[in-house]
């Protein structure tokens, strides 16, 4: 029997039970995508049924963060990764140290500002260490509204904040900013202003229904790192990550949550 071989990518992100998000998401969207995954559990994050849907989070020793990392990179010749929740200051240390060990073509950051549950002391560690350690060594970063507006320094309202707050996100080191308007921002689109340094590419598409579902940011870091890891330029990447969004919104899981869930779909 012959081997086959695929383009391969990782994820360095948190267990999310439900299948709706986290490391989960990645490893279906890179399959679907038609790149082989592999991946680092940084955290277990499960949704608590009988206190309101909150989360419970669990770190992982950053040792084994390092190990798990360690072991892919061994077994596979990897040149990209997204990297998804982290949620303590050792384990964004961990993540620095081990993507450290090797050089890296794209590092692809969904900047995950707040896990529920953390004291405010914590999280405000936590995210000024990802914006220290973490945030220079991205290729592209992908915040939501409320992380572009904690990264930028500035209230966003408007697709001209959005824009503006993408370039000053870009001063903080990353190659590219896809600064997500998404459900949030004003206007019948979900907006998506991607900044190269130079100009801003828009990407937008008719919001569909009334609430945002768990997963679809993890979706789109993961196709991007998917595309990028394929050999496609930013600009596509983000287009057929766009794209594959949009599609799994359109076709979301219902669930026993206040939200559904993006269902990852050719």
């Amino acid at each position: 029997m012959s081997s086959t071989n695929p383009t391969k990518a990782m994820t360095i992100a948190g267990n999310e039970a439900t299948g709706g998000a986290g490391f989960q998401v990645d490893i279906k969207t890179f399959h679907q995508l038609g790149v082989f995954g592999a991946g680092a559990i940084t955290c277990v994050v499960s949704f608590d049924p009988k206190n309101a849907w909150s989360h419970r989070f669990v770190p992982m020793d950053p040792q084994l963060i390092k190990d798990q990392v360690e072991a892919a990179t061994a077994t596979w010749d990897l040149d990209t990764t997204k990297i998804g929740m982290l949620g303590t200051v050792p384990t964004i240390k961990a993540v620095r140290e081990a993507l450290a060990t090797q050089e890296w073509k794209n590092i692809v950051l969904d900047p995950v500002l707040i896990c529920k549950g953390q004291e405010a002391g914590d999280a405000h560690d936590t995210d000024e260490a990802l914006k220290e350690l973490i945030l220079p060594l991205a290729t592209v970063v992908t915040p939501n509204l409320f992380e572009t507006s904690q990264l930028a320094g500035m209230e966003v309202r408007t697709e001209a904040d959005l824009a503006e707050a993408a370039k000053r996100i870009g001063e903080l080191g990353p190659k590219y900013v896809l600064a997500k308007g998404g459900m949030q921002l004003e206007g019948d689109e979900a907006v998506d202003l991607l900044w190269d340094g130079e100009k801003i590419t828009r990407y937008a598409s008719p919001k569909i229904g009334d609430e945002r579902p768990t997963g679809a940011g993890c979706t789109l870091a993961a196709a991007i790192t998917a595309e990028l890891a394929k050999g496609s330029d930013i600009y596509e990447a983000v287009r057929v990550a766009k794209d594959l969004v949009t599609r799994g919104i359109e076709g979301r899981l219902d669930a026993h949550t206040p939200f559904d869930a993006v269902w990852q779909q050719a």
